[in-house]
């Protein structure tokens, strides 16, 4: 069908405001302004314009391109001068469906076209009477554009721009035309209510347009004060998913580098019936020489792995497009006997696999994206094994020159034939460990193992891994669960570089009143800062347990406290399988003090969150679970007060931690002093932000060398059993009967005594401590 022109004497039809939307782009996950308009409406169909204001960094797809010739009028009424670092692009595109409402249109064609997610904020009326459209398919379009309405646009982009720091409210400016609405005051914010043909604006003295307290209708703008005269546009729901009980999970998101496997990996939990202990070195475990591949046969590589100076530019729902390539080697036959690798899942990593005997293997693990270094998580899938068959495994670019494999550490195995007929999991196996320097001034690890069964899936892993996918399983569950989501309030604390959500759960009885609400203080928890600790993981998996239960002491704590728990920080780290970083190639917990709020977003809206709950209540303590390679047992990093006042308090909690779990909480291993490296971790800045009890919770990979439990590994049971301890021992802290803290200082005190005299005594001094005790500080006397 061919357009008609239009008719002799008639102006030609001119572009239609049709209405005002918030779009947001997947690389800065935040709202933009945007305006659409009807170029023209012919009988074949509708051609429709968008507009947006956005940074010039952003990419967008090829159909949307820049707008040079934007009217210097528009800036002159916002009031700025034209910023070089933005621009407006414009696409366009036809709508041929005639029986589509316009609004159903505008949102389903624009959403499909461009990629982006709308969410119309304030009106779908046009900005002024223009010439009517041709043809007569668009009744609903030809009525409404004949009438006048606002246009809350300018408003809306001074808003965006004030964000940008380019536009800053003066005093003397008149208030905004939207006033506020009227009734009683109330913390909720206020949506808009319906406008009436009465309320319609009208021109002021200016020539601006403004509108009465019937306002138009619309869902997307909000009050956070009634007594406010500006309101704010309405986060996106895409901007913040939050977990329902229904529907299917949300598929974690991958670096477009990143090829994925479809097969989905997910493991039992289970409990060993007995303490598996620790690998006793012999003194004559054997070092293998590396071959490397100029001598062996690669059976397994990675084709393309981001380094160092590359970095992160965008993601998408299982990675990298196109097929997934077959990476490891075909078989020749039933009687081949080689070992197939992958490691292409979630938090999987393994970058090369050579064989280098009939059974023995060099892995090399596969750096932190976007680095070339942090080697040391290693979780990867064996398929095609041999039953009785002694298998050697050598690692052999790991970087650490200390690690617990050196002491005794075995790694784990799990048995997907076990897991589907016995219902058995991860388990330590290995034989002639052995963790050694290897000759490029890398180290490397080296065990021997047999598996179970002929032709099974294996998987190898430090320690039991836990998964952003087992995350939101968990969280799922939660909120499926009515009595442990009327204690949990879920949402989405922000986005990761890649876009997967941080969650944040909010964890309290409701209190009786707005007294006892405001009384309540507060607890900050969070974990996984560091992607390759899942022991952090676990830990929190325990607290999360016991907090969201119906025992007496998780009612108590709930009527004590508000819980603020972000259970995996680095969301983008542990789905691609870093052990150290994130998508931005630097190690989030060093840069705790950061301003760069789009390379570094997790930890920045974390620490803003906190900034924000410290203007509202005390809060009482700071714990950021992690893991550690290196050290056995469970302790913490903590932070010496200077204050006479509170001398001592901050050690109390890890010490009443010790008492309430001595078979794995190591007191003797704690540490209180603030390294001039360790400004930038998450205790030290919430530290110096007020907390006086902030502290770092390390977990071993290992096991315990304390009590009944010496020389054992710990289980997943242990670990979540240590978050219920946690619990205990908050309640030791805050009880009203202040005699188990009293007892506890007094047991600092006579420790610190005995450790100063130690110390003089090595150098040969003594000093009487009841005349000189100013003179010494706590920091001094830390050994570790």
């Amino acid at each position: 069908m061919t357009a008609k022109a239009p008719s002799p004497g008639l102006p030609a039809p001119g572009p239609r405001l049709l209405g005002y939307a918030g779009v947001r782009s997947w690389a800065r996950g935040r709202a933009c302004p945007a305006r659409l308009y009807a170029a023209s409406a012919l009988p074949s169909g509708l051609r429709l314009t968008l507009e947006l204001l956005l940074p010039r960094s952003v990419t967008l797809p090829g159909q949307v391109a820049p707008t040079p010739d934007l009217p210097a009028a528009r800036w002159q009424r916002l009031g700025v001068p034209r910023p070089a670092s933005f621009a407006f692009f414009r696409t366009s595109w036809w709508i041929t469906s005639p029986r589509r409402e316009r609004d159903r249109a505008r949102e389903a064609s624009a959403g499909v076209v461009l990629g982006l997610e709308l969410s119309f904020c304030v009106s779908s009326s046009p900005l002024g009477a223009r010439a009517p459209c041709g043809g007569s398919m668009f009744p609903a379009l030809k009525t409404e554009l004949q009438q006048p309405l606002p246009d809350p646009y300018e408003d809306f982009m001074r808003r965006h721009l004030q964000y940008y720091g380019y536009f800053r409210v003066q005093s003397g400016r008149p208030p905004s035309p939207v006033p506020p609405p009227p009734g009683p005051k109330s913390g909720r914010p206020r949506e808009r209510e319906p406008v009436t043909r009465a309320a319609l604006p009208k021109e002021t003295p200016q020539g601006r347009r403004s509108l009465s307290p019937a306002r138009v209708r619309s869902r997307q703008l909000l009050y956070d004060e009634p007594d406010s005269a500006t309101p704010r546009l309405r986060e996106p729901r895409e901007l913040f998913p939050v977990l329902s009980g229904r529907g299917p999970l949300q598929a974690p998101r991958w670096p477009v580098e990143c090829e994925v496997i479809r097969e989905r990996v997910q493991h039992i939990e289970w409990v060993p019936p007995e303490p598996e202990y620790f690998y006793q070195s012999t003194g004559n475990e054997k070092v293998p020489e590396i071959m490397g591949e100029e001598k062996g046969t690669v059976v397994y590589q990675l084709q393309s792995v981001p380094t160092e100076g590359s970095y992160f530019t965008s993601s998408r729902v299982g990675g990298k497009r196109g097929s997934v390539q077959q990476l490891a080697v075909s078989l020749h036959g039933p009687e081949d006997d080689t070992l197939l690798f992958e490691s292409r899942f979630e938090s999987g990593n393994l970058q090369k696999a050579v064989k280098v005997a009939a059974y023995e293997y060099e892995l090399t693990l596969r750096p932190d994206l976007y680095t070339d270094r942090h080697t040391q998580w290693f979780y990867f899938r064996v398929q095609n094994t041999r039953k009785d068959v002694r298998y050697r495994f050598t690692i052999v670019n790991l970087r650490k020159p200390r690690s617990l494999f050196a002491v005794g550490l075995r790694p784990l195995l799990y048995s997907q034939r076990d897991a589907c007929s016995s219902r058995v999991g991860w388990r330590r196996e290995g034989g002639d460990i052995r963790y050694f320097r290897g000759g490029t001034g890398s180290y490397c690890l080296t065990w021997t193992a047999r598996f179970p069964h002929d032709r099974d899936t294996c998987f190898w892993a430090p320690g039991y891994p836990y998964t952003f996918s087992d995350l939101t399983r968990y969280l799922r569950a939660a909120a499926r669960d009515p009595a442990r989501a009327r204690v949990c309030r879920l949402r989405a604390l922000c986005c990761s570089l890649a876009g997967n959500p941080v969650y944040l759960l909010t964890v309290t009885n409701p209190a009786r009143g707005p007294q006892a609400a405001a009384a309540k203080r507060a607890v900050v928890l969070s974990a996984r800062v560091h992607p390759g600790e899942s022991a952090g993981s676990w830990v929190m998996r325990g607290f999360l347990d016991f907090i969201l239960g119906s025992s007496p002491d998780a009612q108590l704590l709930r009527d004590l406290f508000v819980f603020k728990v972000v259970p995996m920080l680095n969301p983008d780290g542990v789905i691609v399988g870093n052990h150290r970083c994130s998508l931005s190639g630097r190690d989030l917990n060093r840069h705790y003090r950061t301003l760069l709020k789009d390379a570094f977003p997790c930890i920045w809206y974390t620490r803003n969150m906190v900034q924000r709950l410290l203007e509202e209540r005390e809060v009482l303590l700071y714990c950021d679970f992690h893991g550690h390679s290196r050290k056995n047992n469970v302790f913490l990093y903590g932070c010496s007060s200077n204050s006479r006042r509170h001398w001592l308090h901050e050690r109390v909690f890890p010490l009443m931690l010790s008492k309430n779990a001595p078979e794995k909480f190591s007191f003797q291993s704690c540490n209180f002093k603030v390294q001039k490296n360790r400004e930038g971790t998450g205790r030290v800045v919430m530290w110096r932000m007020g907390i006086r009890n902030s502290y770092t919770l390390e977990s071993t990979f290992g096991g315990s060398t304390l009590g009944s439990r010496r020389d054992t590994h710990l289980t997943t049971e242990d670990l979540k059993a240590l978050g219920h301890h946690i619990c205990d021992t908050l309640l030791d802290f805050c009880d009203p009967d202040q005699t188990k803290f009293i007892q506890c200082l007094a047991e600092l005190t006579e420790l610190v005594h005995q450790e100063i005299h130690r110390k003089l005594s090595e150098l040969g001094q003594d000093v009487n401590l009841e005349e000189n005790w100013s003179d010494i500080h706590l920091s001094d006397i830390e050994s570790r």
